[in-house]
């Protein structure tokens, strides 16, 4: 029998062990805010399958993760309306794949120095919001929850 890993906190919150700003979710990818975020909006598009490094995602796996931030991205885009929308695969802080999408006007803006370590759950609850309001008027509003 093989061993599961110890569940991730995104595994966590995936199941509901652990509430989530969902902005995303079907059957293989989820996004929801970080809870520590480096600007508003700022969202990880995480595999529901916890695996530990991107480089071990399954390639069709992959082309899901990749069709889900564009489609989030671009809502970020119309939500937030920053220069760009960037996205970092950093992996350190979780052993889970996840892709930091990340509304910018400047590529300081990318850095995680720059991270709110304890952001006013409201503004949270309000950017989840805003994204989820330009998905579902792009016509997603099957993937967003709530």
């Amino acid at each position: 029998m093989t061993e599961q890993p110890t569940p991730s906190v995104f595994t966590m919150i995936i199941r509901g062990d652990i509430p989530g700003r969902f902005v995303w979710r079907d059957d293989d990818v989820v996004a929801f805010l970080t809870i520590g975020p480096i600007r508003p909006g700022h969202t990880l598009v995480v595999p529901v399958e916890q695996i530990d490094h991107w480089t071990d995602v399954p390639a069709d796996l992959w082309v899901r993760i990749g069709e889900v931030q564009q489609t989030v991205g671009r809502a970020l885009m119309d939500a937030f309306s920053p220069v760009r929308v960037g996205s970092i695969i950093a992996g350190l802080e979780v052993p889970h794949c996840h892709v930091h999408l990340i509304p910018i006007d400047a590529e300081s803006d990318l850095s995680f120095a720059n991270v709110d370590p304890d952001p006013d759950p409201a503004a949270l609850d309000a950017a989840a919001e805003r994204i989820r309001g330009a998905l579902r008027a792009a016509g997603h509003g099957a993937h967003v929850p709530g």
